[in-house]
């Protein structure tokens, strides 16, 4: 195996996405960008009827033609996933001159980054890689998180958030911080969640836990 692949989760709010392609794979693509704040272009002479209803949706911009040289000036990352191999390695290439991060949907190596197999689950993000095993195995990997992180994560991810936002607007002790974070993770409020048996707390309610576990 090559060198490893480093994993990262980047912000694309304002940042302009370019999807060079229009064909099933480029709406997989467009889908993964959906939410992101990302300012999303598709340059293809056709679209899918998924990206064509995007469209009607605003949530992207559609250039009705072939790719030209210097479409993707100003893009923060480019996705070439077009049926023809020389169109991607052009947009790969152009990508690689003005410092754009790409990704090659035909020939993921040739890129700088993949699209991973992703669980959602409100807050909670769950991507995987298999560095070129195969999609079929990634799609088994992601099916059994899915299975695994039901959606009760997202009701307790969000009670954590606010949780923890409460700590620490309250505790200016670092350690007392960590140590509440850490009795309330082990609450059993995720069972509870997760048998229906959860009532949300109340911000007073919220606060006198805060108060009553600060103690070693």
């Amino acid at each position: 195996m090559g060198r490893h692949l480093v994993p990262v989760m980047l912000r694309c709010e304002g940042k302009s996405c370019c999807i060079i392609g229009g064909g099933p794979v480029a709406e997989r693509k467009a889908k993964g960008l959906l939410g992101s704040g990302a300012t999303l272009t598709v340059i293809s002479p056709f679209i899918t009827r998924g990206l064509q209803a995007m469209l009607e949706n605003n949530q992207l911009r559609w250039i009705k033609r072939p790719y030209h040289e210097g479409d993707i000036q100003g893009a923060f990352l480019v996705y070439a996933a077009t049926d023809d191999p020389k169109v991607n390695d052009d947009v790969m290439r152009e990508a690689r001159r003005r410092s754009i991060l790409v990704n090659v949907a035909d020939h993921s190596e040739k890129g700088d980054f993949i699209t991973p197999g992703v669980v959602r689950r409100g807050r909670l993000v769950l991507s995987v890689s298999t560095s070129g095993a195969g999609p079929s195995v990634s799609t088994a990997i992601t099916s059994k998180l899915e299975e695994t992180f039901g959606l009760e994560y997202e009701a307790y991810l969000d009670f954590m958030y606010e949780m923890r936002t409460r700590i620490k607007g309250r505790v200016p002790d670092p350690a007392v911080r960590a140590r509440l974070l850490g009795r309330l993770a082990h609450s059993g409020v995720l069972e509870q969640i997760r048998c229906g048996r959860f009532a949300e707390w109340t911000k007073p309610e919220m606060d006198r836990w805060i108060a009553e576990n600060q103690e070693e």
